[in-house]
């Protein structure tokens, strides 16, 4: 059955994700987690992002980040925590971030002034989600809220965003999707380019060919590498599933709380997407130009 507010959590996490993806791609986090003693990119990445679990290895990383490659992520951890603390990487993302959505927002000449309001549900619906499964979001659901309503809004935002993430997780775990093959299956179902996930994920053309033949052979694939509609219907359910379970955190708010949420976050999303630094297809799954 689905889920009254999927529909909701569906447009939310679309305004919600390039709130949150600042973190990633903008250059003032990634100078802040750099600054903060992080190595190159990638360990300021799984650090800034793994640092709510406290000084974690790279197992726990792999496990619930789920798409990455171990050896990926052990590249960064947990070596990472002796050059900075948990604590370092988690200052340096909120700073980082919060400089980046200043820029964006002043760039777009975006009003301010409904930033609290948007704040406000944003928490609301953050705070009334679910824990029980979601150990990231978990994780940063316990991290001290911080002042003022840009800092407020990214951290509902990631909160939001995790919780969502975390529920992704046990969709594709229930349809039997492993990690590296759920990149494979997005990219046939979307049309984004295998490259996005050479360059982001680090497959090959030797893996990414591994997955697409073990795909095809539980019927998910077809001969000429396009999803049978065998495949079709296992994406579908779990995107649907994914929707349901994230529909969960907004079923605190009110219709009107929703749509009220919703357009305070349009302007935010557009100066975001506007600076060009977030891509328009990546493998978060969010297709930007829509």
């Amino acid at each position: 059955m689905v889920h009254p507010r999927a529909e909701a959590a569906r447009a939310a996490w679309r305004l919600v994700e390039p709130v949150h993806a600042v973190t990633y791609f903008s250059p003032e986090p990634i100078a802040a987690l750099r600054e903060a003693g992080y190595r190159g990119f990638w360990m300021g990445y799984f650090a800034g992002r793994a640092a709510p679990l406290g000084p974690v290895p790279a197992e726990v990383v792999h496990a619930l980040f789920h798409n990455f490659a171990l050896a990926h992520v052990a590249r960064a951890l947990p070596d990472a925590w002796s050059f900075a603390p948990p604590a370092a990487a988690l200052e340096a993302r909120l700073k980082g971030s919060v400089a980046a959505l200043r820029r964006h927002l002043d760039a777009a000449g975006v009003d301010e002034t409904a930033l609290g309001r948007a704040a406000d549900l944003a928490e609301r619906a953050a705070f009334a989600a679910p824990l029980e499964g979601r150990a990231l979001f978990a994780a940063n659901l316990a991290l001290p809220v911080p002042s003022g309503a840009l800092a407020r809004l990214w951290h509902a935002a990631t909160l939001l965003r995790e919780h969502r993430g975390d529920g992704h997780v046990v969709a594709l775990t229930a349809a039997g999707i492993g990690g590296r093959e759920a990149h494979v299956l997005h990219a046939l179902a979307t049309g984004t380019p295998a490259e996005v996930y050479r360059t982001a994920r680090n497959i090959e053309d030797t893996e990414w060919n591994d997955l697409l033949d073990g795909l095809r052979g539980r019927g998910l694939v077809d001969a000429g590498g396009g999803l049978t509609a065998r495949g079709q219907a296992s994406k579908d359910r779990v995107e649907q599933l994914t929707d349901d379970l994230a529909a969960t955190a907004y079923a605190a708010l009110q219709d009107q709380d929703i749509d009220d949420l919703l357009a305070a976050l349009g302007p935010v999303r557009a100066a975001v997407v506007a600076a060009g630094e977030i891509p328009v297809r990546s493998p978060m799954g969010l297709d930007l130009s829509r």
